[in-house]
């Protein structure tokens, strides 16, 4: 009865409530009165039809996204989609210096000397997304600790050390000996905490992860501006899923090579020991798992023209003229399989570019010195396009989404998908009808069914449907009374549900509990709004997006839906009568007096 928990009720309706428990504490699903001893009260449901329409997006709004998704997803009921990225890049700092000196002072302080810096290498860095849950903040993940109960005082590699404790230390606690001398942590003195690279479970991966996959990065000549002169420069430019960049709007191919998903961090040599003191100042940092490549020939000869030789220029002035400059990267991955696209938060993405210079040691020597600095990608001042190539769904998926019938099946689909319109209640005599019986509420629902047989060859279901206003765009539940076991897009807003509940490892319905938004309309005389329905990538992100529906017309949709690649097709209301079961239909559970 935790839906009593979401009302604030008045002095009558208090004064009613332990009949309404102890009526309710029967089976909810039990159809027909109770009464409960002589109390002149009786529980029971009713269903009402609603009607569902299906809706074609034909682009979606993809700059400035969370997450980006890049690869090959091939969906075996809609087919397949390749996703790419094309993404400014950003100096870290307006008009770097490079080595030591400013070009100017290099050209005009008679103590200075050319410096000649001159590239080693370039790499371009895609973190993977972490799945990081340690439910008992031991420093190992739950997915690391087999055969053990999640307790902080787990000793995992049998060191003698608690998995906290060398968390705290920055130990390895699932390796004994963590720098690898042969002596055991707990008894050594002198422990080099960098060296080793940490197993991380990774997230948001489908397909194939032990297969190859060819990742490839261009040079991007097109200039993705930050405000739109359609609106006199006054609002932000929105580029869509089906902005075509390669290979029309590329040059240089930076990159294609083939690369293999490892889970473990890069250990990196971070600054140089210096020669001149007894200290040993060499140091190492250590970078999540992720997509790493040295760049080639072309690459280097690039930057070092672009970027190091550019010293002191207009070019690398300021961002804007950088923007200009330098147009971006375009990014894609081809697996050797049918199957294997990545989701990635871009916004820790970057080039790093690593060289050396020449310095002055006194009047005779000159040394070389090391050093590097950083290009970024997309973060919250720049800008990144996901395009979204689909390949054409099967003829009856095709038909059932052109049709403006109330549909027998609802197709969803992420990324430049479909969603679909929910209408509750086939007239207003239906909801006057409920406020003359003077209904109290307890609970409201619609379930939707899967089409198994449809779904049968999907390995991947959406975890949550998100069910919304469409007439806003705002969410139904209500953050304020929801329920929720952690932060996370599946333990948050539990008493509004929409979580996929499964048989044997396939998913059979989603259940959504509309009872606040049936109340607004039934008590609150709130408007019966169409509603929305889309799957999501999390539905705690409620910030909405413009689409180009697949007739033309523009509208703002949830952006969730854009982020994941997932796919379902559920019943709908218009079925046939050995569907009757599947139906889906607005269930309302409700107390009235006799």
């Amino acid at each position: 009865m935790t839906f009593l928990k979401r009302f604030k009720f008045s002095v009558v309706t208090g004064f009613l409530l332990v009949a309404i428990v102890f009526s309710c504490s029967e089976d909810p699903t039990t159809i027909g009165a109770t009464i409960v001893g002589s109390s002149p009260f009786t529980t029971n449901k009713a269903d009402y039809n609603v009607q569902a329409f299906n809706k074609k997006v034909g682009a979606v709004q993809t700059n400035q996204l969370p997450l980006y998704q890049i690869g090959v997803y091939n969906d075996p009921v809609y087919g397949k989609t390749v996703a790419s990225i094309n993404s400014q890049v950003q100096l870290s700092t307006s008009n770097p210096s490079f080595g030591i000196y400013t070009e100017e002072t290099e050209l005009t302080n008679s103590d200075a000397i050319p410096e000649n810096e001159t590239i080693d290498s370039v790499v371009v860095y895609l973190p993977y997304i972490l799945n990081e849950i340690d439910s008992d903040a031991d420093g190992v993940p739950d997915s690391a600790e087999v055969g053990f109960e999640l307790d902080a005082t787990n000793d995992s590699d049998g060191d003698s050390l608690s998995n906290i404790t060398e968390s705290a230390n920055g130990t390895n606690p699932q390796n004994p000996d963590t720098d690898g001398d042969g002596i055991r942590d707990d008894v050594d003195e002198s422990i080099d905490v960098v060296s080793y690279a940490e197993s991380f479970e990774l997230d948001s991966i489908y397909g194939n992860r032990n297969q190859e996959f060819t990742f490839k990065v261009e040079r991007s000549t097109y200039y993705l501006r930050d405000l739109d002169p359609n609106s006199n420069f006054q609002e932000a430019q929105e580029y869509y899923s089906n902005q075509e960049f390669s290979p029309t709007f590329t040059e240089e191919v930076f990159f294609e090579g083939t690369y293999l998903i490892n889970n473990k961090e890069f250990v990196l040599p971070g600054e140089e020991d210096d020669p001149d003191t007894e200290e040993d100042e060499t140091t190492k940092t250590k970078v999540a798992p992720g997509i790493r490549v040295r760049l080639g020939t072309a690459g280097i000869d690039f930057f070092q023209e672009n970027i190091l030789d550019k010293e002191g220029d207009t070019e690398l002035l300021n961002a804007a003229n950088f923007k200009e400059f330098f147009r971006g990267i375009n990014m894609s991955i081809t697996p050797s399989e049918e199957e294997l696209l990545f989701l990635l938060d871009i916004s820790n993405a970057r080039i790093e570019v690593y060289y050396h210079y020449d310095h002055i040691v006194d009047d005779t020597t000159t040394e070389e010195l090391t050093s590097s600095f950083n290009l970024a990608l997309a973060t919250t001042s720049a800008n990144a396009v996901n395009t979204f190539v689909n390949e054409d769904y099967p003829v009856e998926i095709t038909e059932a989404i052109s049709s403006e019938d109330n549909a027998s099946r609802i197709y969803l689909k992420g990324g430049a998908g479909t969603s679909a319109e929910i209408h509750l209640f086939e007239d207003e005599l239906e909801i006057n009808q409920i406020k003359a019986n003077n209904w109290i509420i307890n609970e409201a629902n619609l379930t939707f069914y899967i089409d198994q047989n449809v779904m049968a060859n999907t390995d991947e279901e959406p975890p949550r449907l998100y069910l919304f206003n469409a007439e806003t765009n705002e969410p139904i539940y209500n953050v304020i009374t929801e329920y929720s076991t952690a932060d996370t897009s599946l333990e948050a807003y539990l008493n509004y549900d929409g979580l996929i509940e499964k048989s044997n490892d396939r998913g059979v319905k989603y259940k959504i509990n509309i009872t606040d938004h049936i109340n607004d309309i039934i008590v609150r005389d709130s408007v019966n709004a169409i509603l929305g329905l889309q799957v999501s990538a999390d539905i705690r992100i409620t910030g909405a997006r413009n689409v180009m529906l697949a007739n033309g017309e523009e509208e703002e949709l949830p952006a969730s839906s854009i982020l994941t690649p997932l796919s379902t097709v559920l019943y709908g209301s218009n079925v046939v009568a050995e569907e009757e079961d599947k139906k889906l239909k607005l269930e309302i559970y409700y107390t009235e007096t006799k």
